[in-house]
């Protein structure tokens, strides 16, 4: 089935998913193209001012969140169920670039900063719905990595090795519930053109570029087609694997 923009139809009625770093982005455009897509949505975002403006535009409810405070997560997923109900998904979307630094000179509190966020923050989450997915017998998760934890970008040690943790963690917990009717997937993206390059050097960005065959940058509504189909019921067999956006640069 088409929707009126021309894109397929994915069949998320009824079903409650969660969103992590929604308020703009790749995020956004995911929850948007659920909404779309007959899914109740609510976005979680540590941004209280950007967040619930992009909630209010789309259809969504809010739920300002940090996600490496695992306490408050615990609270977020008790919010959003008593509001829409149990959550069948959960999209691991929020995360920083970082600075850009060799490893010698990398600062340490920059190192945790991101590791806390990008990595410790989807355990978090991780930890938090999947227990309530168990009981309820179903459920989809989908980590947003990145080809920087494929491939490992110069210069960017913190955010290449908190991706790549992502990814590991996500074959690990794909496995553990392989027994359910319960999906884990990630998705490796090359770069898109978002706020997350307001913390990247020009020179880092055009590295990025210079490196995708397909000469340009993702664009956020191919990402939120792919995470949306790995979201579905559709995807019923494929758990702890990992899907390539990266515009032909990954190898594997």
């Amino acid at each position: 089935m088409l929707m009126e923009d021309g894109m397929n139809r994915i069949d998320l009625a009824d079903r409650t998913a969660v969103v992590t770093g929604a308020a703009q982005g790749i995020g956004r455009a995911v929850a948007e193209r659920m909404i779309a897509s007959g899914a109740r949505v609510a976005v979680w975002d540590r941004d209280v001012d950007l967040g619930p403006r992009t909630a209010g535009e789309i259809g969504a409810s809010f739920v300002a969140v940090d996600q490496t405070d695992f306490a408050a997560v615990t609270a977020a997923v008790a919010e959003t169920e008593a509001s829409l109900g149990g959550i069948d998904i959960l999209v691991a979307n929020a995360g920083i670039a970082g600075g850009n630094a060799p490893v010698a000179d990398y600062p340490l509190d920059e190192w945790h900063r991101v590791i806390d966020i990008n990595l410790n923050g989807v355990f978090h989450c991780f930890k938090a719905v999947v227990p309530g997915m168990v009981a309820r017998g179903y459920g989809r998760i989908v980590a947003t990595a990145s080809i920087a934890g494929k491939e490992g970008n110069p210069n960017a040690s913190a955010y290449s090795a908190s991706k790549a943790g992502v990814i590991a963690l996500t074959k690990s917990l794909g496995k553990e519930l392989a027994g359910h009717d319960i999906a884990v997937n990630c998705v490796t993206p090359a770069a898109a053109r978002t706020a997350i390059f307001d913390q990247m050097a020009q020179q880092h960005i055009d590295y990025m570029l210079s490196k995708i065959p397909r000469a340009r940058f993702l664009q956020l509504d191919e990402a939120a087609a792919m995470i949306c189909w790995l979201a579905s019921a559709e995807n019923s067999f494929t758990t702890g694997a990992v899907f390539d956006l990266s515009g032909g640069r990954a190898t594997y």
